[in-house]
């Protein structure tokens, strides 16, 4: 991991590079190790801080990206944030498109950091803080529009490689380096597939022997090949119900870990009260999942994951309900 130089010249300098912290009270009486990445030292306090970065140096390199378009993206909220800060920096003007079923907190950071943001109505039906695929669809069809009207620039993180490029040349790396490649197994939520397909080319290129686990919501586990009977589940930012994710194309994990609501958000809490942690709910899916490796097929290991953003996003859901 290199140093960084003592004056950055602008917020995109201090993306990556994030502590790696072992979770030695979390997993008391287990035996192996979690080590956890802390995404929310990004500046956007997400791991999308990243791929925003990326996509966007990727796209004006490529001159798909040119000087004062207009960029556009789906989000739950992170990656909007990412895409809103460097857009900021770089001078771009930022649409974010996201559902009204995430937490407002997210739309108002990418607001004070200068994007537009689009909120769509639910899907009829559906639960605010819980979003669907429908909910999804719906916000598909309004960013496609929007692009279109705009001649926008799409980040399109579902689809582009600077996605999981981001993490297989970055996050993966950071992580082996600070672990002194002691990493036996990782595991870790999916949304758009990019996280997990850049650990898994970034651990696999250093040993063929580390295991990667996709974890998914229970009752929509639909990667692990079962049929979505609760797509309405609390963990925001990925278990979308989408069967097929590009950025995982080729890729046959070692095992799938389906994890309820309830175990996402204990183990959020957990986090956050034995180990000093501040994070979401895709965090504590990506810690129970850990943590039941530990107790079972991963035994004695050590699994890396990322603790994906901070909980500070979720101070009007239900997560910190019981430190109100």
């Amino acid at each position: 991991m290199q140093a960084r130089p003592g004056v950055l010249p602008s917020v995109l300098g201090a993306i990556g590079n994030t502590p790696l912290v072992s979770l030695d009270r979390f997993t008391a009486g287990a035996e192996g190790r979690i080590l956890a990445k802390l995404e929310s030292f990004n500046p956007g306090t997400s791991k999308k801080d990243r791929i925003a970065l990326r996509i966007i140096e990727d796209a004006e390199g490529a001159g798909e990206l040119t000087p004062g378009q207009t960029i556009i993206e789906l989000t739950s909220g992170s990656t909007g944030t990412g895409c809103a800060l460097v857009c900021a920096v770089k001078g771009y003007r930022f649409m974010a498109v996201m559902s009204e079923g995430n937490s407002r907190e997210r739309a108002r950071m990418m607001r004070a950091l200068g994007a537009e943001v689009v909120l769509v109505p639910q899907a009829t039906g559906s639960v605010p803080g819980q979003v669907s695929g429908e909910d999804l669809e719906l916000v598909e069809a309004a960013t496609r529009g929007l692009q279109a009207r705009h001649g926008a620039f799409r980040i399109d993180q579902f689809q582009r490689s600077g996605n999981a490029d981001a993490h297989a040349f970055a996050t993966g790396p950071e992580i082996w380096e600070a672990s002194g490649g002691q990493v036996t197994a990782f595991c870790d939520f999916v949304g758009s597939g990019g996280t997990f397909a850049g650990l898994w080319r970034a651990f696999k290129a250093r040993s063929s022997e580390v295991r990667g686990y996709v974890v998914e919501p229970a009752g929509a586990a639909v990667l692990a090949g079962q049929p979505a009977t609760a797509p309405g589940h609390r963990i925001q930012g990925g278990g979308y119900s989408m069967p097929e994710l590009p950025l995982l194309g080729g890729i046959v994990p070692d095992g799938y870990l389906a994890v309820t609501d309830d175990e996402a958000i204990d183990a959020a809490r957990r986090l956050a009260r034995l180990e000093g942690i501040f994070a979401g709910y895709s965090a504590g899916a990506n810690a129970a999942a850990a943590l039941r490796l530990l107790q079972g097929p991963e035994c004695g290991g050590t699994i890396a994951i990322l603790l994906c953003d901070t909980g500070l996003k979720y101070m009007s859901n239900d997560l910190w309900e019981q430190a109100g």
